[in-house]
Parts: structure tokens; C-alpha cells; sequence
């Protein structure tokens, strides 16, 4: 839902965009991985497809479009045969993850997760079968049917939702072009057209390492942020939205916000859904309370307990982290979820949509010289 649109002063609309460390900004304490993302867990990909196109007055079916679609490929092997120990959590429900029951049913992952806007998720959904079944054609014929992860967030403030504009050529242009190492951020893919404490918000992502009787494990976090009011947004403990609001224009919307772990510690599907769980309290670290017309989901995955198919044995014999030394890992996804959403916000460039629906960049200038006065730099 849009509210009514003032005329919007924003001044950090020509800024260069940064992440949040290039602004000193450290929350946590514990170290992040090569290059603070989730590709930072060995084998994990990231992709996306960012479509733009046309600026005035909607056109229902034919734009502005202001969206796109983002995949995260959970390792390097066969997907379909190697399937990876997975849990989720739903913090609020409006909004929908495909494949979710089963999933948490199973305790596994078995493919690729796509996020993208609200009314493409069919197609999305649809497009991600098609995909696996190039690789693995015994799919819905010698082996059983797959049930692809999708998660959706409302980018129709900015995007013409009714034109379907994600198609099949995008997924798998997302899903080909998936890479390891620095992850695009801000309105990139799935989040081209999305907004974050009525800010530009979008993709963002972190990751922290720990170290467990001498083993060294990673957790990676990538968010698509749709989500919270202005005056909720809290940058390390400081109220910056509540100080922003009296600044700046404020353009309302309710959104959602998708979040995807990935960890190379072998934790089984109960161990899976607790660190989602954990993902929510660094969510709440950046002031969201998960309001009524937001969709707050969570999936996690273990990229090193891997759930073989078709396996003969009767006993599998996977490995699982004792309970008593998980506290750090539950520690590190607090930490990553925290500045992936963060990043999104700093990464995330003024972006205007359809009918001249502008989504204003966070003012970095502004952002430092508030977090100065509260003696955070």
C-alpha cells in the first residue's frame, strides 16, 4: 500500500554508495569472512537479473518495470542428489516462500533459492522446474517432482506488478551468471524495486566467522529488505530514522523481507531452524517489529550435511554439531543479518518507479555525522 507522495527532498540521492564498513560503521564484534557476503561459505553462488525499463505514467502490463529476480545456489555439486540439511522460520506470514512445508517437513533443501517480486513468483516458480530438469530430465518421471524455493516481496510501488515482466530467459540468466566471491547489493535483481524503512532498499548481504574447538566456520546472510517505517530504522543502536523523519519526506509502504542463511558448519534441520530463528533477532537489531503487512521468512541451510537421495543404506550416519557449542554460530547469524540489511540500505541508490514514485537513497553524509554525535565514530 502507497500513501499519498510529497514531494521528496532527498540528500543523499547523488551520493556515491558505499557498504557499511567504507563508512566505519562495524556492527558486532566478530570477524567476517574474504568478502563479507554469503558467498563467503565455500560454494555457495549468487545471481541476478535486473530489469529496467521506461519512467512516467504505469502502463498496466507494459511498465515502468522496476524488478527482477535473484537466485543463491547452495553449492557446487549436484543439487538434485546432494541435497543440503535446511530449516526455516516465519517471523510473520504475510507473504509466501514455495516449497516451505516441505521443506520443513524434510529437513532439506534440494535446489536453488529464487527471490523475486510478488506476482512473479509463479513464473519464477515455474521457470526454477524447467531449470532442474535440463540437469536431472528423470525429474517428475523415474525420481520424484520438485518443489523449487521462491520468495516473494511487494516491489509495486515502483514496478508495474501486472505486467509479469520476470520471465524464464531471466531466471535462467540469473541462475547461469550465479558466482562466488563479491555480491552485487542494493537495487540489483529481486531488489530493484523494493524499499526498507521507506528508504531504498533491496539486496544486501554479510557474513561472520567463528572458531569451535579450533574449526573455523562461516555464516553467510543475503537479504531482499521490503520492510519497517522510517522512524523504526536503528544503525548500531542510534534512532537514525526517528532523526531522518523530521529531515526528509517520508513515503510510506509495507513490504516484507526475505533472508537466506548459509553455513558450512554441519548442522542438522532442528540446528538449521534454531539459527533461523536467530536470524530475526538481528533483524530486530535494525529496529524492525515485523508489522502487520510485512511477510518475515527466514530459510537456512548447512552446505557441508549433505542428505544423499536414493541412498541404500538404512542408517545415514550425518554429521551433527553438539548443541553445546553452537551459541557462536548463533552469535555470528545475528551479527550478518544485522548489516546485510544494513548494506542493502547503503548500497541502494534512489531509485523512481512507475507514475513517478521515487524510493529515496539513505543520506550516507547524514548517517555519519548522526552516528558522530552519538559517539559512534
Amino acid at each position: 500500500m502507497l500513501d499519498a507522495i510529497p514531494e521528496v527532498s532527498n540528500p543523499g540521492a547523488s551520493e556515491k554508495r558505499c557498504r557499511l564498513r567504507d563508512l566505519g560503521i562495524k556492527p558486532g564484534v566478530l570477524p567476517t569472512g574474504a568478502n563479507n557476503a554469503i558467498t563467503d561459505v565455500p560454494g555457495v553462488a549468487v545471481g541476478h537479473t535486473t530489469l529496467i525499463e521506461g519512467d512516467g505514467a504505469l502502463v498496466r502490463g507494459q511498465g515502468p518495470v522496476r524488478t527482477g529476480v535473484t537466485v543463491i545456489i547452495p553449492h557446487a555439486g549436484d543439487l538434485w542428489n546432494e541435497r543440503v540439511s535446511a530449516g526455516a522460520f516465519v517471523l510473520n506470514g504475510n507473504g509466501a516462500l514455495t516449497g516451505l512445508d516441505w521443506l520443513k517437513e524434510s529437513g532439506f533443501l534440494e535446489g536453488p533459492i529464487a527471490l523475486t517480486n510478488t506476482h512473479s513468483i509463479g513464473d519464477v516458480y515455474k521457470a526454477m522446474i524447467r531449470w532442474m530438469v535440463k540437469t536431472h530430465p528423470e525429474i517428475g518421471v523415474d525420481d520424484d517432482t520438485y518443489l523449487p524455493v521462491v520468495g516473494e516481496c511487494d516491489d509495486s510501488a515502483l514496478n508495474d506488478a501486472q505486467g509479469f515482466h520476470v520471465k524464464e530467459e531471466h531466471v535462467f540468466a540469473a541462475l547461469s551468471g550465479a558466482a562466488g566471491g563479491p555480491v552485487d547489493e542494493g537495487a540489483v535483481g529481486a531488489g530493484t524495486g523494493m524499499s526498507c524503512y521507506d528508504f531504498k532498499g533491496g539486496i544486501g548481504t554479510a557474513s561472520r566467522q567463528v572458531e569451535i574447538e579450533g574449526e573455523r566456520y562461516t555464516v553467510g546472510v543475503l537479504v531482499n529488505a521490503n520492510h519497517g517505517d522510517r522512524d523504526q530504522l536503528k544503525i548500531d543502536g542510534v534512532p537514525v530514522g526517528q532523526i531522518l523523519e523530521t529531515e526528509m519526506a517520508t513515503l510510506h509502504r509495507e513490504g516484507s523481507i526475505v533472508i537466506v542463511v548459509a553455513t558450512d558448519a554441519a548442522l542438522s534441520p532442528r540446528q538449521m531452524e534454531r539459527i533461523a530463528k536467530r536470524a530475526a533477532m538481528g533483524l530486530a537489531r535494525t529496529g524492525a517489529t515485523a508489522n502487520n503487512s510485512s511477510g518475515d521468512f527466514v530459510v537456512a541451510f548447512s552446505t557441508t550435511r549433505r542428505v544423499p537421495r536414493n541412498s541404500p543404506s538404512v542408517v545415514l550416519n550425518l554429521p551433527e554439531l553438539n548443541d553445546d557449542f553452537i551459541s557462536p554460530l548463533f552469535k555470528a547469524t545475528a551479527e550478518a543479518t544485522e548489516e546485510a540489511v544494513l548494506n542493502c540500505l547503503t548500497m541502494a541508490v534512489t531509485t523512481v518507479g512507475r507514475d513517478g514514485n521515487s524510493s529515496p537513497a539513505l543520506p550516507l553524509a547524514r548517517v555519519q555525522e548522526i552516528l558522530r554525535q552519538h559517539g559512534r565514530l
